[in-house]
């Protein structure tokens, strides 16, 4: 069985080819559901027409299985504009 933090673990191996930041660090991530090894989480991109959007979740999905989850399930939403933290302005020079 799968959890939250094996999930986190992996989420963090998964960087944005943009930004060359792991998503979990850049706050795309808004919820992680994990039941049994069945794992539900929903995010965002940086903008809305992220063309590497397609290729990012190709590779979340990729990394939480390798951690040991049998399906994930990934819910992008935008209702809540990213907006990078204190933490990523600095890290990103801005």
């Amino acid at each position: 069985m799968i959890t939250k933090e094996q999930v986190i673990e992996a989420l963090k191996q998964c960087n944005d080819p943009e930004l060359e930041m792991n998503v979990w660090f850049l706050g795309l991530i808004y919820d992680i559901n994990v039941e049994g090894d069945n794992v539900r989480i929903k995010m965002t991109f940086t903008t809305p027409f992220c063309p590497y959007g397609p290729s990012l979740l190709d590779m979340i999905k990729t990394k939480v299985k390798e951690a040991g989850a049998t399906d994930v399930e990934i819910e992008v939403v935008f209702e809540s504009k990213w907006e990078p933290s204190e933490d990523v302005r600095l890290a990103l020079g801005v």
